[in-house]
């Protein structure tokens, strides 16, 4: 139940999410279309819409040009086929010069044609010009993927494009309106927290699945019935709200989620490009809310700051709102009892070291996900908290960088590397495995008996 009252809105799985929203896009039948699905998540949803509307299936590979010191902030997106996609008014705002935003589509489109030749194989890709691509997703988040898809698939020549997914939150939807011609979203709840939020079995599916599913639809009318990975998510969280944090002069939006009987809070703090809707720590903290701990995700810098190099890089100023996060979680009635830690990501988790540094900082335990913690170097030897360092041992430079981090902390320690992981842990099961490792140090620190602190420093290669 939401806090307005109304009913969570679950879907069995994919599979039932597809053929529900296949009904509401029957009429499309006759149209000439052509099925795109985003990889990974949206290919079993848009295999069943494919399926009933006997059209042909295929993927939509998409790879967004972030900002290049903040690389979850888009300011393009590119295609196949050559296709670009720029916003000139990021690019502006940003101070990204030419040269670097060819940098980054160079980059980009390495990887898009990697993973496309992946998926496809020796198949063609289905040439749109002149029909209707039916874009397809299994949700919406921020919706910054989906509007890449349908802007590449218009530019790939599709006369009409149309986005269809299960589920997504209203702003967001309305936002898409302008950039298909028409947007189909069966279930637009009150409070939406995360796409698997929505979803019974949001199991994580490999590249693997996405070729088998392909294939499938290659080889003519499917089987009655495509199993999902196994794998059932919990209950929806007992209570659930935004809320808004007073820090200096201005105001930052969080979201709240607290199981009963938690045992403990997480606080959030994102890395530079991100907000508090990031799918990647969304999907940390739903694992966190079925261990049986509170999350909350809020947003360091206002979206007019994020666009400013100087405080995305002001640890400091980033750490010093965090700890009035902090202390403001603190005070409130229903966190009376309850332990707080810190999860950061990137710059974020410079921030979460910074803040628990602060002689007034009382948190239980922090967690760095491919963090800079040598934006803190000054004052690592100050962290009294227990530190989990996570890093893709992919990710070269990090990596360095959080070894030369743990020689300066005095607290306990751990340095573990997710096995062919890179820096946004994008590969099938790294990011499961960070909340899977994050999940058990919170639930030794913040459940578990309270170690001393000490020189307690270890080393683990998972």
């Amino acid at each position: 139940m939401d806090p307005s009252g109304d009913p969570a809105v679950v879907f069995v799985d994919r599979t039932e999410a597809g053929r529900r929203l296949a009904q509401q896009l029957l009429h499309l039948r006759d149209e000439n279309a052509v099925v795109l699905g985003l990889p990974r998540g949206g290919l079993p949803v848009a295999f069943e819409v494919a399926r009933a509307l006997n059209v042909p299936l295929d993927v939509i590979v998409v790879r967004k040009l972030g900002v290049p010191f903040q690389p979850e902030l888009a300011m393009g997106a590119i295609g196949e086929g050559g296709v670009r996609v720029v916003d000139p008014l990021v690019v502006s705002a940003a101070g990204v010069s030419a040269g670097e935003l060819a940098a980054v589509e160079t980059s980009e489109r390495a990887e898009l044609e990697r993973r496309a030749r992946r998926y496809r194989g020796n198949r063609p890709r289905i040439n749109l010009r002149g029909r209707t691509a039916i874009v397809i997703d299994d949700g919406i988040a921020t919706g910054s993927t989906a509007e890449a898809a349908c802007q590449v698939a218009r530019a790939l020549g599709a006369s009409r494009v149309i986005l269809a997914v299960p589920v997504g939150p209203r702003d967001s939807i309305a936002r898409l309106r302008d950039v298909a011609d028409d947007v189909v979203c069966l279930e637009t709840p009150v409070w939406f927290y995360a796409v698997g939020q929505h979803y019974r079995n949001f199991s994580q599916l490999s590249d693997g699945d996405v070729v088998d599913l392909l294939e499938r639809a290659a080889l003519g009318p499917p089987p009655t019935a495509i199993r999902a990975p196994s794998g059932v998510g919990g209950d929806p969280p007992a209570h659930q709200e935004e809320v808004t944090v007073s820090v200096g002069q201005i105001h930052v939006q969080g979201d709240l989620v607290l199981p009963e009987d938690a045992a403990g809070i997480v606080i959030f703090a994102h890395g530079s490009g991100s907000s508090r809707h990031s799918p990647r720590n969304r999907l940390v903290a739903s694992v966190l809310q079925e261990a049986g701990l509170g999350t909350l995700l809020f947003d360091l810098l206002t979206p007019a700051e994020e666009l400013s190099r100087t405080k995305v890089f002001d640890i400091e100023l980033l750490g010093r709102r965090l700890l009035e996060v902090t202390h403001w979680l603190q005070a409130q009635p229903f966190a009376e009892g309850r332990r707080v830690a810190y999860f950061g990501a990137s710059t974020g988790a410079a921030a979460a070291l910074w803040a628990a540094a602060d002689p007034a900082c009382d948190v239980a335990a922090v967690v760095s996900r491919g963090g800079r913690p040598d934006l803190a170097a000054s004052l690592l030897a100050e962290v009294r908290a227990p530190t989990l360092l996570i890093v893709g041992d992919r990710d070269r430079v990090v990596l360095e960088l959080n070894r030369e981090a743990q020689a300066r902390l005095r607290c306990e320690s751990q340095l573990t590397l997710v096995a062919g992981a890179t820096h946004l842990f994008e590969e099938p099961g790294a990011l499961e495995e960070v909340a899977r490792l994050a999940g058990d140090w919170f639930r030794q620190h913040l459940i578990g008996t309270p170690q001393a602190h000490g020189d307690g420093r270890r080393f683990a290669a998972d």
